[in-house]
């Protein structure tokens, strides 16, 4: 018989282990019974012998609703009055996905614009130089 090591699966600074199997295993982490924001997934390995292993990997959980926010960025100098647009919506959940009110509303990029009037300036010119030529 072969002694397998013991793997003791811990979430954050809890003293009490999530998991306590044999290895080698495979293990779900649910997710869903976490806050939102910066976790730390700590597994300790005992050999039969007793010597100890730890690894620790850092993950963020994002199980909330995605907010976007226009009108402001991290860290911004403002004053006076500023327009936000503000849109916060769920993905569902692993059985159904939604499709309405999943889109993030944004206005339109500087860049579109400025396409947008370079191609009427020009559209204005070709016209302009094809009328005047008859």
């Amino acid at each position: 018989m072969k002694d397998n090591s013991t793997i003791f699966i811990f979430i954050d600074n809890d003293t009490k282990p999530v998991a306590e199997v044999l290895s080698p295993v495979s293990f779900e982490l649910d997710t869903r019974k976490l806050t939102d924001g910066e976790h730390v997934l700590k597994i300790v390995s005992r050999d039969p012998s007793g010597k100890e292993g730890i690894r620790k990997i850092p993950f963020i959980v994002r199980n909330g609703p995605a907010i976007a926010v226009e009108g402001i960025k991290e860290n911004a100098i403002v004053d006076g009055v500023l327009p936000l647009m503000i849109n916060a919506y769920g993905k569902g959940d692993q059985k159904s996905f939604l499709i309405e009110g999943s889109e993030t509303p944004q206005s339109i990029p500087s860049w579109v614009w400025i396409i947008i009037i370079v191609f009427a300036g020009w559209a204005m010119y070709y016209l302009y130089r094809y009328f005047s030529i008859s």
